[in-house]
């Protein structure tokens, strides 16, 4: 299977900030929710990639899902901040959902989750000291994703840029209410996303 980072340019667009890349075909799959009967049961090259790139975007959504499964369970953080969490995981989750539905109506297999503790130990989950590095952490997640989706909308066709927007904006809020939490002003220039 072919890593995300080695695909042509002319098929892929930024996903986030990790160097992970969602080509166009691939969001296309992933927002209407299925494939086209020319890629069922005969994968072309071109699907084979978007498979690849989809699985890059999997398991992004994995790492998003156990950093808020790690702060959960950290003792860090205040009840009603736990609950919030596991709000935003839950979105994390349905983004997961819709990209593994893309990757299997394309003839592939869904990347795999790690173990929690792989997770901890990317996300540095052990330099945590408290409720702010938590919250500064998921934030700094949070703007990378929400700013990967954004990416996507000039390049999709019409029908799919509503399900892009409203991934963006999935992500956005998830940020917006962090920043809000952390006691960040609110800036004062237009276009903070994208």
């Amino acid at each position: 299977m072919l890593k995300a980072n080695n695909l042509p340019a002319s098929r892929r667009a930024i996903l986030g900030g990790a160097g992970k890349t969602l080509s166009l075909a691939g969001v296309a799959m992933v927002l209407s929710g299925g494939a086209t009967s020319a890629f069922a049961g005969n994968k072309t090259e071109a699907a084979e990639q978007d498979i690849g790139i989809l699985n890059a975007a999997i398991a992004l959504e994995h790492e998003g899902i156990a950093a808020y499964q790690i702060a959960a369970t950290s003792g860090l953080l205040q009840q009603a901040v736990v609950e919030i969490g596991e709000t935003f995981q839950g979105h994390h989750k349905g983004h997961r959902d819709i990209l593994v539905k893309a990757v299997r109506n394309l003839g592939g297999e869904p990347a795999e989750e790690k173990s929690l503790e792989e997770y901890a130990a990317d996300l540095n989950a052990s330099s945590l000291k408290n409720q702010e590095d938590v919250l500064r952490l998921a934030l700094k997640l949070e703007r990378g994703a929400a700013n990967a989706y954004l990416g996507l909308i000039p390049s999709l066709g019409a029908d799919y840029h509503q399900v892009a927007a409203q991934m963006a904006g999935d992500e956005a809020f998830h940020a917006a209410i962090l920043a809000n939490a952390l006691g960040e002003a609110i800036p004062k220039e237009a276009l903070i996303f994208g």
